[in-house]
């Protein structure tokens, strides 16, 4: 993308985000459609936000302390999906044998949501973190699974013929065919997984936990502070966006590098 096409877009972006507020402030601080109890104008809420950085009330914990929780299980339950179902995506795609023997059961776990593992796992370990980090696995193991099945198996038969015909192996062309063409494929399947690990976590935390950003969420809803609840949602979205921009330019510099090669 050009320069002048990168900042066309940020302004539009820009644009964008200051009136949805100019909207929800004239709607909550002019207008007086919602009651603050009910619906904060946006100043009311960025005031709570800064507040909540290091304010412990009332959920026993300042808003950084919540956002690392989540993170450090959000993380961990994602980059053990990413080490573990990237290579046994592209196991099964290229071997037959590791299809056939690993295929049911990935099929009987693959249209179980992630959520829906929830309620077992607190079963099985309780409240802790591992109940939340298996969970995030589960949810995020599937896409990248997926992701790299599908990569692999769209390798064009053309490239393979050209490998074998120059005396590659059968791994070798795996390695320097196969994975580097569907090196996209994967990327995208890591940054779903992506997604769908920062989703569940916070609905994890939303019915069993004591800390994170979506027991943050879940004790404001109790005592009725919607303010505290908007900023938790912010918290989200923003973490969940720079996560997924910096996944962005380590794709694109992974990608790149291959090109090169």
């Amino acid at each position: 993308m050009a320069v002048g096409q990168k900042k066309n877009y940020l302004w539009i972006s820009a644009v964008s985000v200051i009136l949805f507020l100019c909207f929800w402030y004239v709607v909550t601080a002019v207008l007086n459609m919602f009651p603050g109890t009910t619906l904060p104008s946006p100043v009311a809420v960025f005031r709570t936000f800064i507040r909540k950085m290091t304010a412990t009330a009332p959920d026993g914990a300042a808003l950084p302390e919540h956002i690392g929780s989540s993170l450090k299980i959000a993380m961990s339950g994602y980059l053990a999906a990413v080490i573990i179902g990237t290579p046994l995506g592209i196991a099964m795609a290229w071997y037959k044998r590791a299809d056939l023997f690993v295929r049911p059961l990935f099929d009987l776990i693959r249209p179980v949501p992630g959520i829906a593992w929830i309620p077992l796992m607190i079963v099985l370990f309780g409240i802790g973190d591992a109940s939340k980090i298996v969970t995030v696995f589960l949810s995020a193991f599937i896409p990248c699974v997926l992701n790299s099945y599908t990569g692999i198996k769209q390798t064009k038969d053309v490239h393979l013929w050209v490998g074998q015909t120059f005396g590659a192996s059968n791994f070798q062309m795996l390695i320097n065919i196969a994975i580097p063409t569907a090196l996209p494929m994967i990327m995208a399947g890591i940054r779903v997984a992506l997604g769908s690990s920062w989703t569940c976590i916070v609905a994890a935390e939303l019915l069993a936990s004591t800390k994170g950003l979506g027991y943050m969420i879940q004790q404001a809803r109790g005592i009725y502070r919607p303010d505290i609840i908007i900023c938790g949602m912010i918290a989200i979205g923003l973490i969940g966006a720079f996560i997924s921009w910096l996944l962005g330019k380590i794709e694109n510099a992974v990608i790149k590098g291959v090109r090169r090669e």
